[in-house]
């Protein structure tokens, strides 16, 4: 079909889809004035209140369709209007009604304006959506193809092609559920992606998969509680759109970062249609102690730059919502990089923001949130600033100030990079420790250094202000970039399959395929690859700060060398459940790192460890060795080829503010990069008796505990990480 021929069927389909839909019966004889709050549509249990937002409006007709969504039956005009609000009450309205806005005003691009009443909107405030977007030209406000481009005006309507909002009913038993709260010192976070967590689970019955209800299954959360993790965090579930390239190319936007409805769960998440579904997922992960954490995207929307669809927000008033170029407001402000930013320093979006958050914690009982490009949301016009609007909200809010908040500190705009940036009460993604850690690993000179830094959750950037070391999310992996087993398989990436000429994705990698380019056959490869695993795992869950892994990781899922895989609802994108003899091995391995963690308070400390000599209690919290078992030298630190070093971990060290000697193990963490055995000298330790060994990547099934006197070598494998106990004398 060629593309002239596309549009006119286009149009045509328009035409034929919706009859009534350009003259449905408008009638104002049910409608009452109603209350200007809460914003959306609210059942009180007599009828719906309908309340929108818009400072620039003219008008506001609120559009009823029947209960497929299919046909527009009547159209009704808001009555009143109140403190920039729209509002209006139907007596007898109910739970299962389907609305959507047509909203009046200028249409005058130039000067921010892009009202188009002919297309319907999706309100910011619904809580449930109907239907898939399917792409059409009406769904723009201009004309495509007119010279004119966005600034001319198109008349037809998108009512066909937008989903809708519908109105429901809140009511949901908890019984006695509440928030497992778990202390940041003993978090765990487990990233995983709602669909692809469940695709291909043997114990998933198949009408299940890929929705809440297959996070339900007794088995997937057996799972995820057999590992120690505290935390499940999901990837975006909140409504998205899939963009329109995509799905020209048999692809859709797997990964979710386009969302278009704050208050709605994506209807594709949900097996049965109903709401309470979601309810019933957290409820299940509370009962079996584990926290829910949403990925959230406030920074955009689907609707894109100037040349995007008119599906919500930029129908409503665009110049409130959206950030625009001062001088010609016609363009977007894109730190997002994909379109438009919100404008969190408008009031009114400041409350749509913090309202949704509020409602994913109280009425859904979520326990925290992972904001995307955290960044953009501290923006005023000149920049990042700490005492942004929002993030006082955040703090100050009696609901949002108890709940987990993890900002991913950057964006794509001036000053983006905002690591170790954010006030007292926020954690922060430290991607300085994903990096540190892989060039650490992959052999790479002058790495020792940052390496005690990121072991001592960087300090250097949030020992500040009382943030505890908690502060730091460490991670090796994430959803954007290679998988475990994929960071030691390859040294490029393989992208091919996202139809991009290999041009999407990360060049900056760090990583290292030991020999081979993808799978071999080559036992010693292989078994090297394994071991570099353990030793990321066991850098990542002994390192002091919080640690997120991502689902799969702990059984070396694959992905084939994709480092980017937003697009592959597919099996690159899901996990797959069949483990072979090394990855059943690698899980049982990353079981025991995780009961270690939690067994031994100081790899978990409240407190950073400086260094610090403290002369009244005769202790150093944390001594970095070298090879000899002597403290480190100037020389050795600034020594470009060195790759061994040990972490002397004083359990003797105050453990709070309070002055006193602490009471916690002695631990010994020594890590070796270089392709050869070193020989390390173990340390003489007042108090002490002997060492034990607790860990060795080289030998991971190693129970036997056997100690090492003072002043004996261990030999550290080529490429490995050993952790040692010190035995005090009643414990010999």
């Amino acid at each position: 079909m060629t593309q002239q021929s596309s549009k006119s069927a286009d149009k045509e389909a328009v035409k034929n889809e919706s009859p009534k839909a350009s003259s449905p019966d408008v009638t104002v004889t049910r409608i009452r004035e109603g209350l200007p709050f809460p914003l959306g549509a609210n059942w009180d249990g007599l009828g719906v209140n309908f309340a929108l937002f818009s400072a620039n409006a003219t008008k506001v007709e609120l559009c009823l369709f029947d209960s497929s969504g299919e046909v527009e039956l009547e159209r009704i005009e808001l009555p009143e209007y109140t403190d920039e609000i729209f509002h209006g009450y139907l007596p007898d309205a109910h739970p299962g009604l389907i609305y959507g806005y047509r909203v009046y005003g200028p249409y005058d691009p130039k000067n921010g304006h892009r009202f188009n009443h002919n297309k319907l909107l999706i309100d910011p405030y619904a809580k449930q959506l109907v239907g898939q977007l399917k792409w059409s030209e009406a769904l723009f406000g201009y004309t495509i193809g007119h010279p004119d481009g966005d600034l001319s005006f198109d008349e037809r309507d998108s009512a066909p092609f937008v989903p809708k909002s519908k109105v429901i009913d809140p009511a949901y038993t908890w019984g006695r559920d509440q928030r497992v709260s778990v202390p940041w010192d003993k978090t765990v976070l487990y990233e995983t992606h709602t669909r692809g967590f469940t695709m291909r689970h043997p114990s998933v019955p198949e009408e299940l998969r890929g929705t809440f209800s297959g996070l339900m299954v007794d088995d997937v959360i057996q799972h995820i509680r057999s590992l120690g993790v505290s935390s499940v965090e999901l990837l975006p579930i909140h409504a998205f759109v899939n963009d329109q390239h995509l799905l020209q190319k048999g692809m859709t936007n797997y990964w979710g970062y386009n969302t278009i409805a704050f208050f709605a769960p994506d209807p594709r998440y949900l097996a049965h249609g109903k709401i309470a579904e979601f309810k019933e997922m957290v409820a299940h992960m509370h009962h079996a102690g584990l926290e829910v954490i949403l990925d959230v995207v406030y920074n955009h929307t689907a609707e894109g730059n100037e040349l995007g669809p008119t599906l919500s927000m930029r129908g409503i008033d665009n110049a409130s919502y959206y950030r625009l170029m001062p001088d010609d407001k016609r363009f977007y402000i894109n730190d997002s990089g994909t379109g438009n930013t919100l404008d969190l320093s408008h009031p009114c979006v400041l409350q749509m923001v913090t309202d949704s958050l509020r409602y994913w914690a109280t009425e859904m009982h979520v326990d925290g949130f992972r904001f995307d490009l955290a960044t953009i949301l501290g923006r005023y016009h000149d920049g990042f600033d700490e005492r942004h609007s929002f993030l006082v909200a955040c703090r100050q809010d009696p609901v949002l100030r108890q709940v987990k908040m993890i900002a991913e500190p950057w964006d794509c705009g001036p000053g983006g990079y905002q690591v170790g940036g954010f006030p007292p009460g926020w954690v922060e993604w430290n991607d300085k420790f994903r990096d540190t850690v892989r060039a650490f690993w992959k052999g790479d000179e002058g790495q020792l250094a940052d390496f005690a830094n990121r072991m001592t959750a960087s300090g250097n950037m949030f020992n500040q202000r009382g943030r505890r070391p908690y502060a730091s999310v460490n991670f090796i992996t994430a959803h954007d970039g290679f998988t475990l087993h994929d960071l030691v398989s390859y040294n490029d990436k393989h992208n091919e399959d996202n139809d991009e000429n290999n041009q999407d994705g990360s060049n900056d990698n760090r990583s290292w395929n030991h020999g081979v380019e993808g799978p071999t056959d080559d036992p010693e490869i292989n078994a090297l690859r394994l071991r570099q695993m353990r030793n990321f795992f066991s850098t990542l869950l002994l390192a002091q700060g919080t640690p997120m892994m991502v689902a799969g990781d702990e059984f070396a899922r694959t992905q084939h060398g994709n480092n980017n895989a937003y697009c592959q609802d597919s099996e690159i994108g899901w996990v797959n459940w069949e483990l072979d003899e090394d990855g059943e091995s690698l899980l049982k391995f990353v079981k025991r790192l995780i009961k270690l963690r939690l067994t031994y308070p100081i790899l978990r400390r409240g407190r950073f460890l400086v260094g610090d000599y403290n002369e009244e209690l005769g202790v150093k919290d944390v001594t970095w060795l070298a090879p000899n078992g002597n403290e480190m030298s100037v020389e050795q630190w600034q020594d470009v080829h060195a790759r061994c070093l040990g972490m002397l971990m004083d359990g003797r060290a105050q453990e709070t503010g309070i002055r006193r000697r602490g009471s916690e193990a002695t631990l010994l963490l020594v890590v070796n990069s270089h392709h050869e055995g070193v020989n390390f000298t173990f340390p003489e330790v007042p108090e002490g008796v002997n060492w034990t060994c607790l860990i060795d990547t080289n030998q991971p099934d190693t129970h036997s505990k056997e100690h090492f006197d003072f002043g004996q070598e261990y030999t550290i494998t080529p490429r490995s990480l050993v952790l040692f106990e010190l035995q005090k004398e009643e414990q010999k």
